[in-house]
C-alpha cells in the first residue's frame, strides 16, 4: 500500500499520496518518475481560496529544485467550509529516490488575508531504490 501523509494548517488539510510510474520510468537512464495525487479540504470555518504553491523537490543525493507558480493543474480553487479540491500532478528525478514538500498560498476570501498553507514532506520511493527517506 502507497503511503498517505497529511498536514493541517488553520484548517486547511493536505492529504497526498504518491505513486511510483514504473510505466513511464526508465531506471537505465536514470529517469524515474512519480505522480501525487493531493486532496485540500477547508475543515476551518472561513472561505479560502488557492492563490498559488511552492514546491521544494529533492532528489536523492540532495539536489533540489524550487517550483512555484500560480494555482494548482490551472486552477485556482476558491474552498468553502466543509469543501475539498483534489488534483493530481507528478515529477520526474533523476535518482531512485527522493522527497518533496512545499506551501500553498491562500487568502481568506472575506478579509483578504494571505497565509500559507504547508504541504506535507512525502517521500518520493521506487522499488529500485536502496533505502527509503521517509
Amino acid at each position: 500500500m502507497t503511503a498517505y501523509y497529511s498536514a493541517t494548517t488553520r484548517g486547511i488539510e493536505v492529504r497526498v499520496r504518491p505513486f511510483y510510474l514504473e510505466d513511464q520510468s526508465d531506471p537505465d537512464e536514470g529517469q524515474f518518475v512519480w505522480a501525487y495525487k493531493v486532496t485540500i479540504a477547508n475543515v476551518g470555518q472561513r472561505t479560502v481560496q488557492l492563490v498559488s504553491r511552492t514546491w521544494r523537490i529533492t532528489n536523492g543525493v540532495g539536489r533540489v529544485q524550487r517550483v512555484h507558480g500560480p494555482g494548482v493543474v490551472g486552477e485556482q480553487p476558491v474552498l468553502e467550509p466543509g469543501e475539498a479540491f483534489e488534483y493530481t500532478s507528478g515529477t520526474p528525478l533523476d535518482t531512485p529516490s527522493g522527497f518533496m514538500t512545499g506551501a500553498y498560498h491562500m487568502i481568506e476570501t472575506e478579509t483578504g488575508e494571505t497565509f500559507d498553507v504547508a504541504i506535507p514532506s512525502f517521500s518520493l520511493d521506487s522499488p529500485h531504490a536502496n533505502t527509503k527517506l521517509h
